[in-house]
């Protein structure tokens, strides 16, 4: 668990900086509209009752509960947790954002009807057992739909100093898609876990809008991919 609390750490630390961006007025009503209609088509009709994991500062969340669902978000770190709850308590039917573990939720059987998560399968350790995790989660019949990319396929080695410091030897050992090449890799990740008609789509839509206005430090514009599978 150690590799886990590094991250946890790094996180919290980045959550005030990260969140501000995610925030940043200068695309912040393009940015909602692109995520809505890229969340709306992910998933069947609200209201279902939906797990975001990974949670971070809570934005997938916020937007599943403005299209009409029932929205419980978990996350490991504090800092994000904090964040994430201070946008909930803006709005009516927030989120429900708490203390959890995306690989291990420790939620009932069958408690929900879509599982989601954004940039998270990547830092994920022993990603198989959480997507298994997340079917066990699952009514029948229902969906996982993550978003991820391809942020190192030149390994980490070039990421930011405060990055690398984190995503040390012994964490990036602990997360076997952090430096994948291809999405594929992490659509294998669900068809492996036993997720059925698992689909990956391009999201030209972010793309265009990162193009405009540009990405993070440490980051180029890269595309962004949809993976959905049914339980």
């Amino acid at each position: 668990m150690i590799p886990q609390d590094r991250i946890n750490r790094y996180w919290t630390g980045r959550a005030p900086a990260y969140d501000d961006y995610q925030q940043r007025p200068d695309r912040a009503d393009a940015d909602a509209r692109a995520w809505a209609g890229i969340w709306a088509a992910a998933l069947p009709p609200a209201p279902l009752d939906v797990l975001d994991v990974g949670t971070g500062s809570g934005q997938v969340a916020m937007v599943l509960a403005g299209l009409g669902h029932r929205v419980t978000g978990i996350d490991l770190s504090e800092g994000m947790l904090e964040r994430a709850r201070g946008h909930a308590a803006t709005v009516a039917n927030g989120p429900d954002f708490r203390l959890g573990d995306a690989v291990s939720p420790g939620l009932p059987d069958g408690s929900f009807d879509a599982v989601t998560g954004r940039y998270v399968m990547w830092t994920l350790r022993e990603p198989e057992t959480a997507v298994a995790n997340w079917i066990r989660l699952l009514r029948p019949g229902g969906t996982v739909a993550v978003v991820d990319s391809t942020w190192f396929p030149a390994g980490l080695d070039n990421a930011p100093e405060d990055f690398a410091g984190h995503y040390d030897d012994e964490v990036r050992a602990a997360l076997p898609l952090a430096a994948a090449t291809s999405i594929d890799q992490t659509a294998k990740v669900l068809d492996a876990a036993g997720l059925k008609a698992v689909t990956v789509t391009p999201l030209t839509s972010i793309h265009e809008l990162d193009r405009e206005h540009g990405v993070a430090p440490g980051h180029e514009v890269q595309m962004q991919f949809l993976i959905t599978g049914r339980a």
